[in-house]
């Protein structure tokens, strides 16, 4: 590749801060909110004009379960941020939803609100339409000592005594030099969907269908029916889901884009103009065969297509398949998961590898697990945790992101208590704290903390 060399320059420092929040997605938002709450001087940095990652940028139309089918197995912020969404919705929405726990649809709009009114109230700042160009490393490699930033006012400089990392792709820790791994063993993604959502359309007449054939929702005969017919491309048998935000306004969540590295714009682009292009398709289809949809109308679609799978750090420890599978608790546990291995494969032939828990069981997620190697101020928070890719694929949802960047942000103030690095931070100390601002370890670790 040809390259040039840029003339040294020198940048305003913009800011100071205790904790600097590289990401306004769901973990950054309680990362922020944790730190802040308990004392910290807190900056998001996030590259749009609002918070809230996946769920308001790319449209994902629901928020994934909360619960284990028995219990809330998030807590805390996260459980928070959902019931002031619902509440916030309105009371038609709260009398279907009000109770539930599991796959609430989300109103993006009255989530960005909710997301960035709590951030606020919690006296953390926010830096919109930025993003981290650099990061500036001590002397010894070891601790990131701020970061460059880019946006409308030009470079500057953001020092921090601590990171959290919840950009989604690992960023930050790329950055700076930790180690990651990215992918399958041939370097194949997860493919990405362009979500969006539809008016004009009617929840009465789509259940009636449901009713009347058994389907569950995901609409696998008539989806099959279409392709048989070439209506539709082959690929994925069934839509992921239809989320209703009110009886005439639906999220869809239908079909993949392969081949894209979320961590490339080139793929970004190509993946929006797809994107863009198989929303038509798709919207042909759900007029002609689907009662319910036949007046739909597109409102609106995701200003970028939704990323499941890119970067995951090289932790301390790192969760694999085993632990998921035997639902392994750790002494360091700062969350627990119950969320299904939901592996979308990486090629049009494939479907998808999805493994469940029983009822009421879950497995730990561990401290070490958001350490990166090799670097001591710098935690990494949701999906690019440290994982295989088997467990990625279940620690990767909203619900999840909440509950690690809670404690991601709650381990940045007790650092920051005692110029703490991030590996001395006292593991029970954290538990504690966590478990007495409602984030949820499971019953022995409850027992064992005497909360």
């Amino acid at each position: 590749m040809k390259t040039i060399t840029v003339p040294a320059d020198q940048i305003p420092v913009s800011r100071e801060v205790e904790v600097l929040v590289a990401g306004g997605g769901p973990a950054g938002i309680a990362a922020a909110i944790a730190a802040a709450r308990n004392g910290a001087s807190v900056l998001i940095v996030e590259q749009r004009g609002y918070l809230g990652g996946m769920g308001t940028a790319a449209l994902v139309p629901a928020f994934c379960p909360y619960t284990d089918h028995e219990k809330p197995v998030v807590r805390g912020i996260g459980l928070e941020l959902l019931e002031t969404m619902k509440q916030a919705c309105g009371p038609d929405y709260m009398s279907r939803y009000g109770e539930q726990l599991d796959w609430v649809p989300i109103d993006a709009e009255v989530l960005k609100r909710v997301y960035e009114a709590k951030v606020l109230e919690s006296g953390a700042g926010v830096l919109y339409h930025t993003f981290v160009s650099q990061v500036v490393m001590s002397p010894d490699g070891s601790c990131v000592d701020g970061v460059v930033i880019v946006n409308k006012s030009g470079r500057s400089y953001i020092g921090c005594r601590y990171v959290i990392d919840t950009t989604g792709d690992a960023d930050i820790a790329a950055m700076s030099g930790a180690a990651f791994q990215k992918g399958g063993e041939q370097g194949e993604l997860q493919p990405g969907t362009l979500c969006y959502v539809l008016s004009d359309v009617s929840y009465s007449r789509f259940h009636e269908y449901l009713e009347r054939t058994g389907d569950t929702g995901q609409i696998p005969a008539l989806v099959q029916k279409a392709q048989a017919a070439g209506d539709l491309p082959q690929g994925r048998k069934e839509v992921s889901g239809f989320s209703w935000i009110s009886d005439s306004l639906a999220g869809v969540n239908f079909g993949h884009i392969f081949g894209i590295d979320g961590t490339k714009a080139e793929d970004l682009t190509r993946g929006a103009i797809e994107g863009r292009q198989g929303i038509r398709k798709q919207l042909d289809f759900l007029r002609k065969y689907v009662p319910g949809f036949e007046q739909a109308h597109l409102v609106t679609s995701g200003e970028q297509i939704g990323i499941r799978e890119t970067r995951r750090i090289v932790g301390d420890y790192t969760l694999v398949k085993e632990d998921f599978m035997s639902m392994k608790s750790f002494p360091d546990d700062i969350a627990r998961n119950s969320y299904f291995i939901d592996v979308h494969l990486a090629n049009s032939q494939s479907q998808m590898n999805i493994q469940h828990l029983p009822s009421g069981r879950s497995h730990g997620v561990p401290y070490r697990a958001l350490l990166p190697v090799g670097i001591d101020n710098l935690w990494v928070a949701g999906r690019a945790a440290s994982s295989d890719r088997v467990v990625q694929g279940s620690l990767r949802v909203m619900p999840n992101c909440f509950a690690m960047g809670q404690a991601a942000g709650t381990a940045a103030y007790l650092a920051g208590t005692s110029s703490m690095t991030s590996r001395e931070v006292p593991i029970r100390g954290l538990q504690s704290l966590l478990v007495r601002q409602g984030a949820w370890l499971g019953e022995e670790a409850h027992a064992a903390l005497n909360i």
